[in-house]
C-alpha cells in the first residue's frame, strides 16, 4: 500500500486515524480490527453510527432535528452537512459488546460528547433507540472513502450543545421542510450532504420523523438495508 502524506492534514484529525475500528464482513459479523486510517483508505467494511437527535418540545409535529456541518479539518467529507453525530465504535471491550447494540450506543454517547460537547449524563445509552442498519459505500476523494454498516440511533430530549470546532463547522436544528429544502439545494450543488445521511433522508427519515411517538414499529434488527 503506498504511503499517504498526512503533512497537510489537520494534526488532531490525523491522531484520530490511529484509533482501532471494528472490522466486519457484509453481514455485520466481526472479523478483526484495523486503524481508522487503513479502513478509510482501503474502504474496508467497518461499523458506523448515525445518531438522529430531535429536540423535545412536547409536540411531535414540531420537533426539529439537530444537524451538523462537518469541519473543514475532517479528512472524509469535510464541510458536508450531516445528521447529528456520525462516528465509529472502537475495538474496545465496552464498545464491542453486541447485546442490544449496547457497544454501539456507548460509542454514540462518547462521540456526542466529543463532537457536540453534550454532557454524557444527558445522553445515556438507555435513552437511545436503535432502529435498524444500512450498508453503503462512498468515495470521499481519490484517497479516502467509506464502506460501512451504519447503525441508526434515535434520541429525543433537550440537551446542552457546545461543539468542538475541530469536529463541527456549524450546527442547526431544522424542520422537515427546512431539511427538504437543503436536500433540494444539494441536488443543485448549492451545498453538500454526506452520502450516508442523504441515503437515510431520501429513504426512511421522513417516515420515521412522522412517527416519533411510535418508533418501535420501525425497529428491524434483522435486516441490513443495502444502499
Amino acid at each position: 500500500m503506498p504511503v499517504i502524506n498526512t503533512d497537510n492534514l489537520d494534526e488532531k484529525q490525523v491522531q484520530l486515524l490511529s484509533e482501532m475500528c471494528i472490522l466486519i464482513d457484509e453481514n455485520d459479523r466481526k472479523i478483526g480490527a484495523d486503524t481508522k486510517k487503513n479502513c478509510h483508505r482501503c474502504l474496508t467494511g467497518i461499523v458506523h453510527i448515525s445518531v438522529l437527535h430531535f429536540e423535545d418540545q412536547g409536540n411531535f409535529d414540531e420537533e426539529k432535528l439537530l444537524l451538523q456541518q462537518r469541519s473543514d479539518a475532517k479528512i472524509t467529507f469535510p464541510g458536508c452537512f450531516t445528521n447529528t453525530c456520525c462516528s465509529h465504535p472502537l475495538h474496545t471491550a465496552s464498545e464491542l459488546e453486541e447485546k442490544d447494540a449496547i457497544g454501539v450506543r456507548r460509542a454514540a454517547q462518547r462521540r456526542l460528547k466529543a463532537e457536540l460537547g453534550i454532557p454524557m449524563e444527558q445522553v445515556t445509552p438507555d435513552e437511545m433507540t436503535y432502529l435498524t442498519r444500512i450498508h453503503y459505500k462512498a468515495q470521499s476523494d481519490g484517497v479516502w472513502g467509506e464502506h460501512e454498516i451504519d447503525y441508526i440511533l434515535f434520541m429525543q430530549k433537550d440537551v446542552e450543545v457546545n461543539p468542538d470546532p475541530n469536529e463541527i463547522k456549524s450546527h442547526c436544528y431544522v424542520t422537515k421542510e427546512q431539511l427538504k429544502e437543503m436536500l433540494e439545494k444539494a441536488k443543485r450543488k448549492e451545498l453538500e450532504i454526506t452520502p450516508w445521511f442523504s441515503l437515510i433522508a431520501e429513504t426512511f427519515l421522513f417516515k420515521w420523523w412522522d412517527n416519533l411517538s411510535n418508533l418501535k414499529q420501525f425497529m428491524d434488527h434483522d435486516c441490513i438495508h443495502r444502499m
